[in-house]
């Protein structure tokens, strides 16, 4: 079986299906990954087979100040994007093609993709092989037990407005469906069909397969999901790397330290989020480790506060989170989806800062956990108030749950149960 894994987005977007595809290929298959450029290191590092497409949209995190705007501009931002996002796409879509029928990814028996990518169900189509939807977090297919995670929606809502919330999933194909209908007739030679923008409906009008990467004991399966919806468990990497020799030595001269870390998610003051989260760790007693990211947080506003507070600092760009987070007395972080599922396996409790899209719904999932406390808004944010978060997160009860749940997490295999159920999609020309 050659599979062709199509995704788009961040490194929490990319990573999962880089797992899955060392996973295919441990299993005698053969995979193959496509995704934007700037991940060709991290794919092939890990001695997968890349197949690059434009960045597409993910310019916009290119420095701090587009993410900032892109994340956090208000009204006029939004309608900017809404009106210069599609453009951004026509490169990635035709790279999508190119990669799928005449390049690394011919030959295909089964497109598995993050829906991000907009291309996936429709090259499966093209091709005539079924399409596997694999997601890291819950966003396409309904449910009445929790709101939609593309939104900051209140948990404990009626569960048919629960449900509703999900036609917040129909806003691509209200964005996008111009640019993909003419791409599938003018390149694909596809005609127009009932339900071809959404992912979870296969061409014959039936439920698609979708995996959801996350484990069960973090986020159970809803009883009122189709039998092709699954949540397998984590799609990890099969081996955490090794720290660099700076962050060890750091690691070796005192106690276990906190982490903070919000990626590309600086809103438009990264200076002042990040004397926050110095003066948090300093009000808390913690040593601390922070993560830059792409200008989530500033290197030189982080030094100059910790000389100010008086305590042991240690600044990284680019580390491995799975060898990280568990030498960790605590994690502070966005609540992307990659970041606290690594969180929740490292088994060390949280204090999660959201900011868009779906860290909200995370931040309340891991306070349903009990290994984390409330979450706090990064608008909200202030020195004295992560301090307090801190605080509650360094207390027994939550060190107690976030260890029991990861001792489940380790005892699930995400990935063995992925392969299997892709090969079952494949075997039955689904």
């Amino acid at each position: 079986m050659k599979a062709l894994i199509m995704t788009l987005g961040t490194r929490g977007d990319v990573q999962p299906f880089v797992a899955l595809a060392q996973a295919l290929d441990a299993a005698g298959h053969e995979a193959v990954l496509c995704a934007p450029h700037r991940f060709a290191d991290l794919v092939t590092g890990n001695g997968v087979t890349f197949a690059g497409v434009d960045d597409g949209p993910m310019r916009q995190l290119d420095s701090p100040a587009e993410a900032g705007l892109a994340f956090g501009g208000g009204l006029r931002a939004r309608v900017r994007q809404i009106r210069e996002m599609p453009s951004m796409f026509d490169q990635v879509l035709s790279d999508s093609w190119h990669v799928a029928s005449g390049g690394a990814g011919s030959g295909a028996d089964v497109v598995i993709h993050n829906g991000q990518i907009l291309s996936g169900q429709h090259v499966a189509e093209a091709l005539g092989i079924p399409a596997v939807l694999g997601l890291p977090l819950p966003m396409y297919v309904p449910t009445r037990e929790y709101p939609w995670p593309g939104q900051s929606l209140s948990f404990g809502l009626p569960g048919w407005l629960n449900r509703a919330t999900f036609a917040g999933m129909r806003l691509p194909a209200s964005m996008f469906g111009r640019v993909i209908d003419r791409w599938r007739r003018d390149t694909l030679g596809l005609s127009p069909r009932p339900g071809r923008h959404d992912p979870t409906v296969r061409p014959d009008g039936r439920p698609a397969p979708v995996l959801h990467a996350y484990s069960p004991a973090v986020l159970p399966r809803p009883e009122d999901w189709p039998g092709t919806a699954e949540v397998t468990g984590y799609w990890f990497l099969s081996s955490a790397s090794r720290l660099p020799a700076d962050v060890e030595q750091f690691l070796a001269a005192g106690p276990a330290p906190l982490f903070a870390g919000f990626g590309s998610m600086s809103g438009l003051d990264p200076q002042a989020l990040t004397r926050a989260v110095v003066q948090a760790a300093a009000l808390t007693g913690h040593r601390l480790v922070m993560a830059t990211g792409w200008g989530g947080l500033d290197a030189g506003t982080a030094k100059a506060a910790a000389v100010e507070h008086g305590m042991e600092l240690l600044v990284v760009a680019d580390v491995d989170y799975q060898a990280l987070f568990p030498r960790m007395a605590a994690i502070v972080h966005h609540g992307g989806a990659g970041t606290v599922g690594t969180a929740f396996a490292a088994g060390r409790p949280q204090v999660v800062c959201p900011f868009v899209a779906d860290q909200p719904f995370w931040g309340r999932v891991a306070h349903a956990r009990g290994v984390a406390p409330m979450p706090l808004t990064q608008r909200r944010l202030s020195g004295s108030a992560l301090a307090a978060r801190i605080a509650q997160a360094d207390a027994p009860a939550s060190v107690a749950a976030a260890t029991s749940l990861s001792d489940r997490i380790a005892g699930e295999r995400g990935l063995d149960r992925a392969v299997a159920l892709t090969e079952q999609v494949v075997l039955a020309g689904q």
